[in-house]
């Protein structure tokens, strides 16, 4: 299911070495119009209607969402409207009523946490995150971001983040991002061994990583 050229979201902090997938399920992306340069900044509506060009039904959509709640469809299609253009706070609406009217829906609880984490709400993108992952539990990306989740909020739990981390290793030995992370996680706790390992690990994946040298000189190799 996962397009590994889709990134939304990157976080950068250590350096840039921890970085996100955020919404890496919303595949088919190429019906979204081009965004526009100029973007009227009067209202939310206007922002949505001004930057998908060449989209008559834009609006049609949100109204429809808005004068029914429980309609799935169109709550995900206006989430995904407003959170194109970075406005996750009406994104953030629609993706909650999405989540009420399929609760057991991984593709909405995905989109949900996706959301919570661009407004940096680590703490609540968590819940979705894990909800997605009981429904669908070999989703190496989701647990990754759960991991993350641990990892920026405050006070972060550095032994949680490593253990969702390793987790999703489990699902994707080989799942770039997430031992980037991993490493960038043990060497923020100190374990240089460990690291060192996992370093190794990301170096057989890609020899190209732009973090590598980065962790090798922070754990003295």
């Amino acid at each position: 299911m996962k397009k590994e050229n889709l990134l939304f979201g990157v976080i950068a902090i250590l350096g840039g070495t921890i970085v996100g997938y955020i919404g890496t399920d919303y595949l088919n992306r190429s019906n979204i119009p081009q965004k526009t340069v100029n973007r009227p900044a009067d209202s939310a509506d206007t922002q949505v209607q001004g930057e998908q060009t060449g989209n008559s039904d834009v609006m049609a959509v949100i109204e429809e969402a808005r004068k029914d709640p429980r309609n799935y469809d169109a709550q995900m299609k206006a989430g995904e409207l407003f959170r194109e253009i970075k406005r996750f706070e009406q994104a953030l609406t629609f993706y909650q009523n999405a989540v009420s009217a399929r609760p057991t829906d991984a593709e909405a609880n995905i989109r949900l946490g996706d959301t919570l984490f661009d407004l940096q709400r680590f703490e609540e993108a968590a819940g979705p995150y894990e909800r997605a992952l009981q429904i669908s539990p070999q989703n190496a990306t989701v647990r990754m971001d759960l991991g993350l989740t641990w990892f920026l909020r405050t006070p972060r739990d550095l032994d949680r983040a490593i253990s969702e981390f390793r987790t999703a290793l489990t699902i994707d030995p080989r799942h770039e991002k997430t031992l980037q992370n991993l490493a960038a996680a043990l060497i923020e706790k100190g374990d240089k061994s460990g690291a060192g390992s996992i370093v190794a690990q990301l170096a057989a994946v890609n020899p190209g990583n732009a973090s590598l040298n980065g962790f090798r000189s922070k754990i003295g190799e």
